[in-house]
């Protein structure tokens, strides 16, 4: 077995023992996006009903002139994308950036060096003058290996409302190392979810086709290829909440009987009462207010708000004080 993989198999098990052992049960979000998991997500962002991607995308299309303005510095900067993935929205400010002469070098930051290579062959063939480096590395190594390389001011692209995935207190500590790495002058722009209709936020989690709840189960066909589980997958079904006092909505599996699930590569069984959740993932939501006021517990100052026409989203652009 490929080293590399044979330990992201042995952390898999690890985290996925942690999780069912636990008193009130978990499976960690990150193990979503296999092959399968990257399209059905792909699905997802198409679907009417996830605002999401879609807000986000609106605010670059419609704003760039903004954006651009209120993040040039006059002077070269490195725009440093943290979890880039596909750059599927990026490219429209890269794409307006280069158009406008803005001096400037692009740095995507992941912890999959073929997603970036894969991107970096797409951005090189798209922006033939665009300056592309792959920094594949965990968040605050790839800032600090950058720090040594360049002492360009940075802007730091945390977008798709990934701190939604966060609770409060790992938001806070989050923007707080993140400021640790930073340097005076440095901006941080964050796409973040806001708080709306209810009925519209939990339709995103839950939409009447399946494909959110394909999503979630497909987790379980992953730990039973990979880590020879048995679960039998007519026997959970998705089930999401969402807390418009604090803003989060979860998603859950839940067992649908009584039942025993063994998992070779953890070596264990673990029995599940009918009806009992298994919590997958949290995705928070927040008020402008609430946003400035965790910009402030961090070390920053939000700048500038860049919402989307129905006030559903935010990239909200902060500096480091």
């Amino acid at each position: 077995m490929n080293t590399s993989k044979h330990k992201m198999t042995n952390q898999f098990a690890k985290d996925v023992h942690e999780g069912l052992s636990a008193p009130q049960k978990f499976l960690s979000s990150r193990y979503f996006y296999d092959a399968t998991g990257d399209k059905i997500f792909q699905q997802i962002m198409a679907m009417p009903e996830y605002y999401l991607t879609k807000c986000e995308f609106e605010i670059f299309n419609q704003q760039k002139d903004q954006i651009l303005s209120a993040i040039n510095p006059g002077s070269k900067f490195n725009l440093v994308e943290l979890g880039a993935g596909d750059g599927y929205k990026t490219k429209i400010l890269l794409e307006h950036f280069l158009k406008q002469e803005a001096n400037f070098e692009y740095f995507p930051v992941d912890i999959s060096g073929d997603v970036l290579k894969t991107l970096k062959t797409d951005l090189n063939d798209r922006f033939p003058k665009l300056k592309v480096t792959n920094l594949n590395y965990e968040y605050f190594e790839a800032l600090e290996r950058l720090n040594e390389l360049d002492d360009s001011p940075k802007v730091i692209l945390f977008l798709g409302s990934n701190i939604g995935n966060f609770t409060p207190e790992r938001a806070q500590s989050f923007f707080e190392k993140l400021n640790k790495v930073m340097r005076p002058g440095d901006k941080l722009l964050s796409g973040i979810d806001l708080k709306k209709d209810p009925h519209t936020i939990l339709e995103a989690y839950n939409d009447p086709t399946g494909i959110t709840r394909s999503f979630n189960l497909n987790l379980l066909k992953r730990m039973n290829r990979e880590l020879g589980a048995n679960f039998v997958i007519e026997d959970w079904d998705h089930f999401p909440t969402y807390d418009p006092f604090t803003g989060e909505c979860r998603s859950y599996l839940m067992s649908c009987k009584k039942q025993d699930v063994s998992i070779e590569a953890t070596g264990h069984t673990y029995s599940f009462r009918d009806s009992e959740p298994v919590h997958m993932e949290i995705s928070r939501k927040y008020r402008l207010d609430e946003i400035e006021d965790l910009a402030s517990k961090t070390g920053f100052e939000v700048s500038q708000h860049f919402t989307d026409s129905r006030d559903y989203f935010v990239d909200s652009l902060w500096n480091k004080v």
